[in-house]
């Protein structure tokens, strides 16, 4: 069995001259950062938990990694498969479930791609590869809750 590690550092920005004396004393703003990556991912906690909405919270990166793990597995079960895929979108929902104590945990994810194939006639076997996809998706996999999909594929524009 092969192994793979990853790495990335989180380093919180949000002390505003008191640490974390109270509560509402701090915000939550972090960075995230990894080797290699130009850019780092601006994070706060959801706004509900007193986060700042202008920044990704981790629920938001939960729900995208899940999405983009499918929409690569996907892509590359196309293109093994003859499928030309043109153009792919997605939209995914997810739904959270907050406990009396304050902890939390996701009840599900919906996944809705859009995809836009070369022609007509790969569009049944296009969307059969989104079941293939998820039981491939590394991220999916590693969820214990349920994922779904309401895909769509349909021809590019002027293509029978």
């Amino acid at each position: 069995m092969k192994t793979h590690h990853y790495q990335a550092t989180i380093q919180w920005t949000g002390n505003l001259g008191q640490g974390t004396t109270h509560y509402k004393d701090y915000n939550r703003n972090h960075t995230i950062t990894a080797t290699h990556k130009t850019q780092p991912i601006l994070a706060s906690s959801d706004p509900a938990f007193l986060g700042d909405q202008t920044r990704y919270n981790p629920e938001e990166l939960l729900l995208s990694s899940i999405a983009s793990c499918h929409m690569l597995w996907y892509l590359h079960l196309c293109a093994t498969n003859n499928i030309i895929v043109v153009n792919y979108t997605d939209q995914p929902e997810g739904t959270m479930e907050e406990n009396a104590n304050g902890s939390g945990q996701f009840a599900n994810v919906t996944l809705h791609p859009k995809v836009i194939v070369k022609n007509a006639d790969m569009i049944q076997k296009a969307n059969q590869l989104h079941h293939d996809a998820n039981s491939m998706c590394f991220i999916a996999r590693s969820c214990n809750f349920p994922i779904t999909h309401n895909a769509s594929a349909e021809a590019s524009p002027g293509t029978d």
